[in-house]
């Protein structure tokens, strides 16, 4: 039986997802590079853009939070999506989704070589998942 929380990742509590399209790059990318992780940029290189790299590969500390551990369909391991603390305070009210679309993003992110790059949707979260804080909300979350 299908429930509204099996269509719907706000309704599992989610705060971030991923369209069909970016869950297929996920997939090839992380098939040439191993396992991957999410940084959501502060607007340094590429605006506001999700960067992608292997794990391990962008140090997070202290200023940063894990965010989600997104499930995607054919990737044996979860992959952490990240933010910086400073940045989740002005974004904590939306959910995220991450898409992919034509064009070249940063050069440091996985994606770029393929001519296409990662963008961030977002709207409005609902006042249950307003309410939830990340999946590892600490000030001095570490990568395991």
């Amino acid at each position: 039986m299908t429930t509204p929380a099996d269509r719907d990742p706000a309704a599992r509590g989610a705060r971030v997802d991923v369209t069909p399209a970016a869950a297929d790059l996920i997939r090839s990318l992380r098939g040439r590079h191993g396992p991957l992780m999410f940084h959501q940029s502060g607007g340094c290189c590429d605006g506001s853009a999700p960067m992608c790299y292997p794990d391990g590969e962008f140090r997070t500390g202290s200023s940063d939070i894990l965010l989600e551990e997104l499930r995607i369909d054919g990737v044996d391991e979860p992959v952490q999506f990240w933010m910086s603390n400073a940045q989740y305070e002005t974004w904590k009210h939306t959910h995220l989704t991450v898409d992919v679309v034509p064009g070249r993003g940063s050069g440091f992110s996985l994606e770029a070589p393929d001519g296409v790059r990662f963008l961030i949707r977002s709207r409005l979260a609902s006042v249950p998942q307003h309410n939830q804080e990340p999946a590892d909300f600490r000030p001095t979350a570490k990568r395991k």
